[in-house]
């Protein structure tokens, strides 16, 4: 088994884990990966979770004769998600936290940012995130489809290292174990290509929508962005044995890039700039020296007319010494330069945090 490290997580958990018989949730599956996700924060690791499992879970209590329809799906997600919560709140003592998005919220820069500044502070707060795309309203240009790719998009906003994915296969084969008995595991993948894809067969079971494709999609979009995938049977018990150990009882797709490195080019080359912020010699020395993020007190003057969630450049005495992302525009920024944290609220009437920009969002030039 390969080995392996990691801090932060996203963990997806998909439909036939969560609702083995198709109608309701289940704890057949679910014990063993609650204590790996226990064992996991108490090694001071953190962890969230992408649920799938919310129309299996309410099938039962809108019960139809035919193939069900967009609206009676969308109800059996509504009553079926606050049971898949229930379910999952019952194996830990700490808050468990519903987060439901949309395609349509992270392809939207306000709400990418708002759901990074939310996972974040869930996190320092010590509750489990536990995200799911939102069946009761989504539609099909809104969706994101699959949760294998929810939980490599929710492993981009929450800048995780890791995405750890529970399937009800061991890993990613050579061919379909379950019709060639030639089959091997393959323990790691190096670079995703063509020949990856190809090895992917169709969804395993009908309560999800994601086959081994999907997963191999999401694993891909992760090593890009430096966040290493594991593909594991979360049938097994001994499974999360294997992962509290630090080996892989699957198969590893590695990063392309480490974490850092690949979020340093993104924020330093991708992104365009759209305004200036100057701050004074204080706050340059806490930016470099401490790694702090960026308060309102030490801006002293602002350029061009960002919006909230754009990258701009942070300055002292004309030098651009950092760039990183604003949590608040440019008009809101005028109002509130100067001033202590706590009077942010005082002057706009709200705050979207104590910081101007947060130091996960920013990059040292």
């Amino acid at each position: 088994m390969q080995q392996f490290s990691w801090q932060r997580a996203v963990i997806k958990v998909g439909s036939a884990l969560i609702a083995p018989e198709g109608d309701r949730v289940s704890a057949r599956y679910l014990l063993s990966i609650a204590r790996f996700i226990t064992a996991s924060r108490e090694a001071g690791k953190e962890v969230i979770l992408v649920s799938s499992g919310s129309v299996a879970a309410g099938r039962s209590m809108v019960p139809v004769k035919h193939n069900a329809s967009i609206a009676e799906k969308q109800a059996m997600a509504a009553i079926g998600q606050t049971q898949m919560m229930a379910n999952w709140q019952r194996f830990f003592d700490f808050p468990c936290a519903q987060v439901l998005l949309t395609a349509g919220d992270l392809r939207d820069r306000t709400r990418y940012v708002n759901i990074k500044n939310t996972l974040r502070e869930l996190l320092n707060h010590n509750a489990l995130p536990i995200v799911n795309e939102n069946d009761t309203v989504a539609i099909n240009e809104l969706k994101v489809g699959d949760n294998d790719n929810l939980a490599a998009y929710t492993a981009l906003v929450s800048q995780a290292d890791t995405l750890i994915i529970c399937s009800d296969i061991d890993g990613l084969y050579t061919a379909d174990p379950r019709k060639d008995d030639s089959a091997t595991l393959i323990t790691k993948v190096d670079t995703i290509d063509e020949s990856i894809y190809g090895l992917a067969g169709g969804a395993g079971t009908s309560v999800g929508t994601g086959g081994m494709r999907t997963k191999i999609e999401a694993a891909d979009k992760c090593a890009q962005s430096g966040i290493q995938t594991l593909i594991v049977n979360g049938r097994k018990g001994d499974t999360f044995d294997s992962l509290i150990e630090g080996y892989v009882p699957g198969t590893l797709f590695s990063a392309e890039v480490n974490a850092t490195k690949a979020r340093h080019l993104w924020l330093t080359h991708t992104l365009k700039t759209s305004g200036n912020i100057n701050v004074d010699a204080g706050a340059k020395k806490a930016l470099i020296e401490r790694g702090a993020s960026l308060l309102p007190s030490g801006v002293i003057s602002l350029s061009g007319s960002f919006k909230k969630g754009e990258a701009v450049n942070i300055s002292c005495d004309n030098t651009v010494i950092a760039k990183g992302l604003a949590l608040y525009n440019a008009q809101e920024l005028a109002q509130i330069k100067g001033l202590k944290s706590n009077k942010i609220a005082d002057v706009l009437g709200y705050d979207s945090g104590e910081v101007i920009i947060h130091r996960d969002d920013l990059v040292l030039l």
